[in-house]
């Protein structure tokens, strides 16, 4: 069984998404509001049909401010949504509203169609957040959206492409067979309080402290969008491998975390993900 959370700004082409999936025999529900998300999803359990929620600004904004907690909450009873997030940007949407004379669903309440569009996605920006992966739909006609998301969704090839996440630490080189480097050095440093010293990124006392810094948090998670973005796209190229290297100062804390991290995430959906720390033996 498939699940889908489907949201974005109006005139981004979140309907034209949703109509793709229910093309393809999913059960579609829009403008759901969010509080009754966990109780659908009980029903489809049962009889083991595909689903796909659409989501947007219509939904109570007290729902949408608690999105990220319905979703950990649907995903400890083990389902997993995978969340599209549909965008353009403020320009290709008015362009898009003035061609179709649509009314944008927040004018009603007496915001011009510009302070409507930024009101949508200050309401969507939790949803923004949690998302999986971003559709920028500005150069992107509903034809190729439509595709797109048919690719993403329904495609049951499995991946071919072997990621590797490897630790390291800057001060003793970059390691020459990465393909993609990301530097964490920005990150609150563990180093630098004596009690976490001696320990590594693999270690709780070091998790938990990393855990709690709202800027390791953000990281992962534009880390976490962009990769999941773009590495399919090398996949489509026939790219048989990948290494993403994760850099802090020594190669003990930071690095070792956020890779740690990063490969328990991609591991769900290719379990062959490896992982690598090239510096914890210096």
């Amino acid at each position: 069984m498939k699940r889908v959370i489907l949201s974005g700004r109006s005139g981004s082409g979140k309907t034209v998404a949703l109509r793709a999936l229910e093309d393809q025999g999913f059960y579609c529900v829009d403008n759901i509001p969010l509080s009754l998300v966990p109780q659908l999803v009980e029903t489809f359990e049962v009889k083991h049909q595909d689903l796909a929620l659409g989501i947007d600004a219509r939904s109570f904004p007290g729902d949408l401010q608690k999105f990220s907690n319905i979703l950990e909450n649907i995903s400890n009873s083990g389902e997993r949504f995978q969340v599209f997030y549909i965008d353009a940007d403020d320009a290709t949407l008015l362009k898009r509203f003035s061609e179709t004379r649509r009314r944008h669903p927040l004018t009603q309440n007496g915001y011009s169609l510009k302070e409507a569009l930024a009101k949508e996605r200050e309401l969507l920006e939790p949803i923004a957040l949690a998302a999986d992966l971003l559709v920028d739909t500005t150069s992107m006609t509903p034809y190729a959206l439509r595709d797109f998301i048919r690719e993403r969704v329904l495609s049951e090839r499995e991946a071919k492409m072997d990621i590797l996440f490897e630790s390291f630490g800057f001060k003793n080189g970059i390691p020459t067979e990465a393909d993609y480097v990301f530097d964490v050095r920005c990150l609150p440093n563990p180093y630098w309080d004596p009690a976490l010293r001696e320990y590594n990124g693999t270690q709780q006392p070091i998790i938990d402290y990393l855990d709690q810094q709202p800027l390791v948090m953000e990281l992962f998670w534009q880390l976490k969008v962009f990769l999941h973005t773009w590495l399919p796209r090398f996949e489509q190229d026939n790219r048989s491998y990948m290494t993403v290297a994760i850099g802090c100062t020594g190669g003990h804390h930071r690095s070792v975390y956020m890779a740690e991290k990063l490969a328990a995430y991609f591991r769900q959906e290719r379990p062959s993900t490896k992982i690598s720390h090239r510096d914890l033996k210096h």
